[in-house]
């Protein structure tokens, strides 16, 4: 038997196995939005590690520093920076992830324990960050242990950036990639953002490329009272009505952003792209 057939053979050996593994991981309640859970977000950052670090990786723990969540500080979960391999003669692979999930509840409309992850009929695992992100996450890792157990070479130098805010914002995280840019992720062939959708239910795909997102926060001020209709109404400016304003001024009715200079850095589209 080649040592491919074995690798193969031993992921379907191991297959309940892995499933267990997840279940230990969706069983920690890293919700990064919830101040009370903050400690099991870090305890989900270090079980990583921790497991990393048992296969031979070496690894790196940056604390991004502090966050002001609503009012409380609380010092921001670790990104967990690692390597798997160093042979000069391999790509390497940057592997990006996160370790901290969305808030979950049974009265958010989940049949069974967000936090208890479930074998369905049809075959599905259903739990709070088995697809985003644990369960992606957790295969790279899988994959570089049954590699090894089957004498099997891993084909690639693997790095690792794994975070516990991306739910969040992803807050301290844009610091920690420009410090290191020219340290550990130096040498840098290709990223995978392993935190993304198939298409469908069966059918996994390569996604190129992702939207980006900006968050504001706006506040508009209006009278310290409320005040009559009848005799303030149509004088007065009120706060609703002006947001309403300021909101279309941002996009058309067809989705165009209207910030001027918005697209000025954007690539217009190949001709292989538009068919």
């Amino acid at each position: 038997m080649s040592t491919v057939d074995k690798y193969f053979e031993l992921v379907d050996q191991h297959q309940q196995k892995f499933i267990e593994t997840l279940r230990e991981v969706v069983a920690i309640p890293s919700v990064s939005s919830d101040a009370s859970r903050r400690g099991e977000v870090v305890r989900m950052g270090e079980w990583l590690q921790a497991r990393w670090e048992a296969l031979g990786a070496t690894c790196k723990r940056v604390d991004p520093g502090k966050q002001d969540l609503h009012g409380l500080e609380l010092d921001l979960p670790p990104v967990i920076l690692g390597q798997y391999g160093n042979d000069a003669n391999k790509k390497t692979v940057l592997v990006y992830g996160h370790y901290d999930v969305q808030p979950a509840l049974l009265e958010d409309g989940w049949d069974t324990d967000p936090f208890t992850l479930v074998e369905t009929a049809d075959g599905r695992l259903v739990g709070r960050g088995s697809t985003d992100d644990k369960g992606p996450v957790l295969g790279w890792l899988l994959c570089a242990e049954t590699h090894k157990q089957a004498g099997l070479d891993f084909p690639v130098n693997l790095k690792f950036c794994f975070e516990g805010m991306e739910e969040s914002g992803s807050e301290g995280l844009d610091d920690i990639i420009v410090a290191e840019a020219d340290k550990w992720f130096k040498g840098t062939d290709v990223v995978c953002i392993s935190d993304n959708y198939w298409l469908g239910t069966s059918k996994p795909c390569l996604t190129h490329g992702l939207r980006g997102v900006s968050y504001f926060h706006l506040q508009i001020e209006g009278p310290g009272a409320d005040l009559h209709s009848g005799v303030f109404g149509g004088t007065v400016h009120e706060p609703m009505i002006d947001l309403v304003h300021l909101l279309s001024t941002l996009v058309d009715p067809n989705g165009r952003i209207k910030v001027p200079g918005i697209y000025d850095q954007v690539m217009a589209e190949t001709e292989e792209e538009e068919r």
